[in-house]
Parts: structure tokens; C-alpha cells; sequence
């Protein structure tokens, strides 16, 4: 069977952006080495049947609440669970204001960039693949750590970012909030062709099409989780636009308008904010002027420094993990502790290891359904992929898989 022309045209013309992707942040580059510096994550190696193949890494301060919350941090594409923790500074945000930390690593036998496999119809489905096996991580930290079942959060960057959308939309009951750096919308690819497309154009959809895309993807229908987004507007791996789609996705989850009810600058950077009839903002979104792809940091309002620059992790002036953990409530009895202190002893309140839980939890989810996953939780199988009898087809194939974004 021969192609047409102009199908093997575009055959071409994509192989060469391919390429191109490859050398790009986010696409096959390793992250920076950390060599002598020892990370506080431990491997816990049995958490379920696991049937992503994923590792899980965690950190659980010894000041931690009795109840602590959690936040599950996604690393990007060509980066490990320590090496973004150590560049956005998350284990250390962590000792300080008494959450647990889980922070899920892909392995080469899924992905030999290291990427999350967040456009794959297998790994991106309720009780399937990796989602399933981060939802069972979550699930041992929440067993082992008495984790309070109303504070869990999840975040990541570019892969991770895509990733964490994948989490929000086939866990929402699991997930009180979360927010996703250089990230795409839920269920806007489901292989690498569309994938790619939607990373270079970011094509648009209405709101409706979008939030229908996460009310399909459970039968859960509400409350839905409060979403932060991040992205910087010089992004020429993941295009901006895909910000712009991730809050159009979520206003139409929360039923608000696509006008923004409050417009401020934040550290130089432009912050939109959308809340809910109780007052609480559910869906904000940073743009970061002229930064590339990566996780932006700088000081945080406590003067405090958190991670260290490297690879997809820039210096912009402002400290995205430190807003987010505050988007979170993360920061607010810190806060109100410092707030309380005389100057002698806020630099003790730094260092203490003593942690006031929040006064006005918001609903628990059903215990049930948090501590005890299921693989199947009766949706059907994602679709099995057809042979492919073209030869320019498997050609094709192959390159991709050689190129880490098919399995």
C-alpha cells in the first residue's frame, strides 16, 4: 500500500519537528547533577500492584502535623523525583511547614526521557497504568502517615504539569487543589501525533468541550478541585496557549465566568484570580513574562530562598513553590504564628518545630475511596492499538520509540 504524497509529506515535516522537540527543554536532556548533595527522599519499593511501573520517593518531616497534608510533586521530562525536588525546593518547603511530600519518579522501561506518560489512553484512565499507580502512592502515604484525607495536593511541571491535569481529572474526589507549571488540559491528546500538536499550537476549544473531557473521565461530579496555573509566555516547548486552555477547562468545571474577577501584579508578574460564591479562589493563573520552559523561582514573601537554579529551573524573581504551597493554605499558620511574634522570635518560629493545623477543614472525601484504590473501578479498558500495516507507519513508529514518546 502506498501513502499518498502529501501524507508522506507530513509524514516527514513531523519526524523533523520530532527532532527538533528532542533537543528542547523537557525532551531527552538530563537534569542537572547533584553530586554531594544528599536527598532527604526515601524509596518506598511496595504500594500496590503498581501497574504504571512507577517508583515512589517520599518525605515526612519529623515536625510534620499529627494530620499532615500532602502534596504530590510531579517532575518534568530528562529529571528524577530528587533532582526536582532539589531545584524547586519542595522537601524543604515541606520541613518547614509540616506537610508530608510524595513525589512519584518514572522509570527508562516506560519512557526513556524520563516523561510521564500523560497523552497514553492506558496511563492517563481511572484505575489503569500511572495515574493508577500515583492514586496507590497516595494511598500508602495516607495508611502510613495518617495523612488528613481533606489536604491533599498534587503540582508538576511540563510533563508532570500535563500530568498533574490527568490526576485532577480521574481523581477530583481525591484531590483538594492543584497547579500545574508549563503543563496541557486534560484529554487534549491520547498519542504522541496529537500530543506534539497540542505542545507546538496549543489548538483551542470551547470551555464546554474541555470540562466535558474531565466530567467523563470519573463519575464524580463535585465539588471540583481549586487548580493554580503557571507558565511562562517565552515557553517554546509547550506553547503559552495551553494556559490559557488548562483555566478554560477548569471555569467551566467551577461554572464561572471567562473574565477574570480580579487582575494584580505578583513579585512583577501579572496574576488572574476567579472565586467561588464562598469567597475562596478556585482557579488563578500566572503568567511569567519572558521566561522560558521551567519551574520559576526566586524569594518567597517570607525572604526565604527555596530550590536552586538548573536545568528547566529559572530564576524569574519569584518563588512558584512557595505561592503555590500558599494557594494550597499551606503557609497560613506559619503565618499567623510569625505575624504574632516579636522580631526575636520569628527567626525561632523558623526553626520551630511546632505546627497549628487550620481552623475550618473543608469536607472530607469518603475514606473508603481514598485509602483503598482499585484498578478497575468498572470503566471500561482503554482501546488497544491497531497494527500498524503501512511501512512508512512502522518507520514512524519506531523513530518515536527511540525517541522516548511511545512506549
Amino acid at each position: 500500500m502506498e501513502l499518498p504524497v502529501s501524507s508522506l509529506a507530513k509524514n516527514v515535516e513531523f519526524l523533523k519537528r520530532l527532532r527538533k522537540m528532542n533537543t528542547l527543554n523537557g525532551f531527552g536532556v538530563q537534569a542537572r547533577d547533584f553530586t554531594g548533595t544528599r536527598s532527604p527522599l526515601v524509596e518506598t519499593a511496595e504500594f500496590g500492584s503498581n501497574p504504571g511501573s512507577l517508583r515512589m520517593f517520599s518525605f515526612v518531616p519529623p515536625n510534620h502535623e499529627p494530620a499532615p497534608a500532602l502534596v504530590v510533586v510531579l517532575h518534568g521530562c530528562g529529571q528524577t523525583a530528587a533532582a526536582y525536588d532539589f531545584g524547586a525546593g519542595w522537601s524543604t518547603l515541606a520541613k518547614h511547614y509540616g506537610f508530608a511530600l510524595l513525589m512519584p519518579e518514572q522509570q527508562a522501561s516506560n519512557n526513556p526521557n524520563g516523561c510521564f506518560n500523560w497523552f497514553n489512553p492506558e496511563d492517563t484512565t481511572r484505575g489503569s497504568g500511572e495515574a493508577c499507580s500515583i492514586r496507590q502512592m497516595i494511598a500508602k502515604m495516607a495508611r502510613d502517615h495518617k495523612v488528613d484525607p481533606r489536604r491533599v495536593f498534587v503540582t508538576g511541571l511540563s510533563a508532570g504539569g500535563a500530568m498533574t491535569t490527568v490526576m485532577l481529572a480521574t481523581y477530583p474526589e481525591v484531590f483538594a487543589g492543584g497547579a500545574v507549571i508549563a503543563g496541557l488540559p486534560y484529554g487534549v491528546a491520547s498519542n504522541v501525533r496529537e500530543a506534539l500538536n497540542g505542545m507546538l499550537q496549543s489548538p483551542s476549544h470551547s470551555g464546554s468541550e474541555l470540562g466535558d473531557l474531565v466530567r467523563k473521565a470519573s463519575n464524580h461530579n463535585g465539588p471540583w478541585p481549586k487548580i493554580s496555573v503557571w507558565h511562562g509566555s517565552a515557553d517554546r516547548t509547550v506553547n503559552p496557549a495551553n494556559a490559557d486552555e488548562i483555566v478554560k477547562q477548569w471555569l467551566d468545571l467551577h461554572d464561572l465566568p471567562s473574565v477574570a474577577m480580579s487582575e494584580t501584579n505578583v513579585d512583577g508578574y501579572p496574576r488572574q484570580v476567579w472565586w467561588n460564591a464562598e469567597g475562596e479562589t478556585v482557579v488563578e493563573c500566572y503568567t511569567i513574562t519572558d521566561m522560558a520552559h521551567g519551574t520559576p523561582l526566586g524569594t518567597a514573601a517570607n525572604d526565604e530562598r527555596y530550590g536552586s537554579q538548573g536545568a528547566f529551573l529559572i530564576e524569574a524573581g519569584i518563588s512558584s513553590s512557595y505561592h503555590i504551597a500558599d494557594f494550597f493554605g499551606l503557609t497560613e499558620a506559619i503565618r499567623q504564628r510569625n505575624e504574632d511574634a516579636t522580631p526575636a522570635t520569628k527567626a525561632e518560629a523558623r526553626e520551630s518545630a511546632t505546627i497549628i493545623p487550620p481552623s475550618a477543614p473543608s469536607p472530607a472525601p469518603n475514606l473508603a475511596t481514598l485509602w483503598a484504590p482499585t484498578r478497575n473501578d468498572n470503566r471500561a479498558e482503554p482501546p488497544k492499538q491497531r497494527r500498524r500495516t503501512v511501512d512508512v507507519g512502522s518507520v514512524i513508529t519506531r523513530a518515536l520509540t527511540a525517541a522516548g514518546l511511545m512506549k
